[in-house]
């Protein structure tokens, strides 16, 4: 079971400047992007509608977003709280 787990849900490598936030937002978006793609498969074969799929993705999305603004990314340091 753990090889079909590992093949499913597969993580890139992390190649960017070594942070702890980085690496923690970096697994957040990997996973952001795979949920997204289950979500397009599974609407695409008719099992969610496009409206229950946009719903699905946009709160995908806000957490995202929540993840990268709690993690401080993309702010320079003195901007930091």
């Amino acid at each position: 079971m753990d090889d079909i787990s590992n093949f499913l849900y597969s993580y890139g490598r992390y190649h960017g400047e070594f942070k702890p936030e980085n690496l923690v937002f970096n697994a957040n978006l990997q996973e952001f992007a795979q949920r997204v793609s289950l979500i397009s498969n599974l609407e695409t074969n008719g099992k969610l509608t496009p409206s229950e799929s946009f719903r699905e993705i946009e709160l995908l999305w806000r957490k995202l977003k929540d993840s990268k603004r709690q993690l401080g990314i993309g702010k320079h340091r003195d901007e930091r709280s």
